[in-house]
């Protein structure tokens, strides 16, 4: 997923603060990253989530999913005979903040590795801190190619936007059974912007046709006129590659217009404030995600049972799921090179093989990414349900 970009007035400073910070980790970090920990203190791996703000949905899951993969860690010993240390920063979902915490994780805190962000945009921000620091980051859930371009220190557990945006042109022609398709995409997310655009390669490639293209920006709360144009184009079905809360409005927007044909999106869908906001209108519609609670593996049902037991029985989605994932092959990789040291811990990272995680088998190819199945998921009576699966093809 990619945050949102926007500018604030205080932009700027923000730079000239991090462009300083940048400077000092420079003058004080150790070329290779660090030693791991200091004496015998516990190691120290950060992690910057969007805990409040407008993804605070996504942070607070993939927050959730990390903190209980650490505790699990360390209830079987840790590694390499130490504990492992979360040190947590918030970014507020604002631009400029990821780069700012990831700063001082670093350069204050002194972690080993970083794991985050959900959002591409504030991966794309902070990864480059990092690789200029020789720290491994590993992102749970941050979907577009570019991120793990930033350099050899960048990693992800999740799949593309260009495999999930041909996964869900497949499944509006083969499930579906649509031809002409509208888009409504939010420009001011560049992640809405770049899987609209896979789609839109994918459907067309295979025959279908894009009748209309409608622009939103993001925290937009009237999308009737955009709907309205689709309407007169007769779609067979709505891609809507956004975020949670506008597509929830567009939905019940939509089915208030009479628009009664199906409406689908991506992995920014996967919270349950869709639902709250789209109301009985999400009934019938479809996103694509990483995973599904209902899978029976142990992996699976191990993770649900006690992500549950620690947070009041609530069912673990997509993006804690994720979160989970991303520690394990981090802490995976650090095990196998014996060491935390940023140069040797990359190394494995970048080995890593059919790891056996909650979201599948994670193997890093040679661009630090990882081939994932996507799961399509419907809203059937106000709840999650899986659909189906789509593996990539060969």
């Amino acid at each position: 997923m990619i945050s949102r970009m926007k500018r604030t007035p205080d932009k700027l400073a923000q730079l000239c603060l991090v462009a300083l910070l940048g400077l000092a980790i420079t003058g004080c970090k150790k070329p290779d990253g660090g030693s791991g920990s200091a004496g015998d203190g516990a190691i120290k791996i950060g992690e910057y989530a969007s805990l409040t703000g407008n993804e605070a949905a996504f942070g607070r899951s993939s927050h959730r999913g990390t903190e209980l993969a650490i505790e699990e860690l360390n209830k079987a010993g840790g590694v390499l005979g130490k504990k492992l240390q979360l040190l947590t920063e918030d970014d507020q979902s604002k631009e400029g903040e990821a780069s700012t915490v990831v700063t001082k994780l670093i350069s204050r805190d002194n972690v080993v590795a970083v794991l985050g962000e959900v959002a591409s945009g504030r991966s794309l921000e902070a990864g480059p801190i990092c690789q200029q620091n020789k720290v491994p980051m590993v992102s749970p859930s941050s979907t577009n190619p570019r991120v793990t371009q930033v350099g050899d220190y960048i990693f992800r557990v999740c799949f593309l936007d260009s495999f999930q945006g041909d996964a869900l042109a497949r499944f509006a022609i083969n499930t579906l059974k649509a031809k002409k398709i509208a888009i409504m995409s939010d420009v001011a997310a560049p992640y809405s912007v770049g899987l609209a655009e896979f789609f839109r390669q994918s459907f067309t490639k295979r025959g279908g046709t894009v009748v209309s293209e409608q622009k939103y920006s993001s925290r937009d709360t009237d999308f009737n006129a955009q709907l309205t144009a689709v309407k007169t184009t007769a779609p067979d079905a709505i891609f809507v590659p956004g975020y949670y809360q506008e597509a929830g409005l567009i939905i019940r927007q939509a089915r208030q217009l009479g628009i009664n044909v199906p409406l689908f999106g991506g992995d920014g869908w996967e919270a349950p404030e869709l639902v709250q906001i789209a109301k009985e209108s999400a009934e019938g519609c479809y996103y694509t995600t990483h995973y599904s609670p209902e899978t029976q593996t142990p992996e699976v049902q191990n993770f649900v049972k006690a992500y549950r037991a620690k947070n009041n029985n609530e069912t673990p989605d997509a993006m804690a799921a994720l979160g989970y994932d991303s520690a394990l092959v981090l802490v995976d990789a650090m095990k196998r090179a014996g060491s935390t040291e940023g140069p040797k811990v990359r190394d494995a990272l970048a080995a890593t093989r059919d790891f056996k995680g909650v979201t599948g088998l994670t193997t890093i190819d040679q661009n630090r990414d990882a081939t994932k199945p996507a799961t399509v998921i419907t809203i059937k009576g106000g709840k999650f349900e899986y659909v189906d699966t789509i593996q990539p093809e060969k």
